[in-house]
């Protein structure tokens, strides 16, 4: 009994140091395994590394974006007509919105009308200038015909008072009478009276001519060097033309761009303020992605990169090709309404994303549309950096 319990114990022991023997095998195979899974991951990875991953930069923070067309009335009018309605694809110089243009165009034909009224005052001005300028002439021919009248009463001025003379030279003699020196005298002081007489008409006809070369010179200035269409007052009454004639072509609003309309906010019926956004139009065919790269990625990437875009709308099957248009000029954190710096103390690093702009192949986009703010993954390959 005891020989065979003995043997039995034996057999166990030999058996607990097989199995352990054959555990420790496994685990050591496992392992050598487990090592060379590691190394061929390692080998691969740096080979990915070497080959593409040091090559290429990605982020899945990246939407695309568009310079999307905001429609705003120029004009304070009341809506009569809307064309076009939300998701509507639309052209450049569509009509969208038609405005009451009653008031524009009474407008219209008031600065029509005052135009009118300048051109008259333009001709009626150069015409009283014609008739100034033969004013002017005829008081030369009226200045003459007084001069010619003063040298008249100045030689029977003259005859006058050599007349008075003899006689008077002949009153101690008794030749002249009382009554006839009376009458020499009274000749005399007519004659001199005429001459004054003489004077002051010749005086007025130089005073006629000066105030008729005052106004020819006044009404000249307003018409020299222009004519009825280059006149000043003429040009300004058909400039406030061409200003109500362009508030009636507002009145018509049109597309500003190609692409869909987006967020209409107007009724026929209401009425609508100058510079207030009705709509959008979004350019679908020239809409762009805006990628945010964390600042370490940036130091390879430079514009003109090629760039491989996939979004979330059409899956990995369908991927775009672009390239790097720019980068802006500041972090996102730096432009929004809190900057995350301050000097508080309670402030924790936080890595950047600096927006990186990538333009879109057209003939892509066509073929496979987006819509502004779709969510976009960007890898850009950076190998021509190195």
């Amino acid at each position: 009994m005891a020989d065979a319990a003995k043997a039995n114990f034996e057999t166990h022991d030999a058996e607990e140091a097989a199995l352990r023997a054959r555990r420790g095998a496994q685990r050591k195979l496992w392992i050598q395994r487990l090592a060379m899974v590691v190394a061929v991951g390692a080998v691969a990875w740096g080979a990915y590394y070497y080959l593409i991953g040091r090559n290429n930069v990605s982020t899945d923070n990246a939407y695309v974006n568009g310079e999307v067309g905001q429609v705003t009335p120029l004009m304070a009018a009341q809506v009569v007509e809307v064309r076009v309605s939300d998701t509507q694809a639309v052209k450049k110089g569509d009509v969208l919105v038609v405005l009451d243009a009653t008031d524009a165009r009474i407008a219209l034909a008031q600065a029509e009308a005052d135009l009118a009224a300048a051109r008259r005052r333009f001709l009626q001005t150069r015409a009283a200038t014609g008739a100034l300028s033969a004013q002017i002439n005829a008081s030369g021919a009226d200045i003459a015909r007084a001069r010619a009248q003063l040298a008249s009463a100045g030689a029977d001025l003259a005859k006058a008072t050599t007349d008075l003379q003899r006689r008077e030279a002949l009153v101690g003699s008794g030749a002249v009478s009382g009554e006839e020196l009376t009458t020499a005298r009274r000749g005399r002081d007519a004659a001199a009276a005429a001459v004054t007489s003489a004077r002051a008409v010749v005086a007025q006809a130089e005073a006629g001519r000066s105030a008729a070369q005052g106004q020819y010179a006044a009404s000249d200035a307003l018409v020299a060097g222009s004519n009825v269409n280059t006149d000043p007052a003429v040009l300004a009454a058909q400039a406030k033309v061409e200003a109500a004639k362009l508030d009636v072509e507002r009145a018509v609003i049109r597309a500003p761009i190609d692409g869909i309309v987006t967020g209409r906010k107007v009724q026929v019926g209401q009425r609508v303020a100058q510079g207030t956004a009705i709509m959008s139009i979004v350019p679908v065919g020239q809409l762009y992605v805006e990628a945010n790269f964390k600042e370490r990625q940036l130091q390879k990437v430079r514009a003109g990169m090629p760039v491989e875009v996939t979004t979330d709308l059409y899956g990995s099957d369908v991927v775009y090709h672009g390239k790097v248009v720019g980068i802006a000029g500041g972090t996102g954190a730096s432009t929004s309404l809190i900057p995350a710096q301050n000097a508080t103390g309670n402030w924790i690093k936080v890595v950047q994303r600096v927006p990186v702009r990538i333009a879109l192949d057209p003939k892509e986009l066509a073929a496979h549309p987006l819509r502004v703010g779709l969510s976009t993954e960007v890898d850009i390959d950076v190998s021509s950096a190195n």
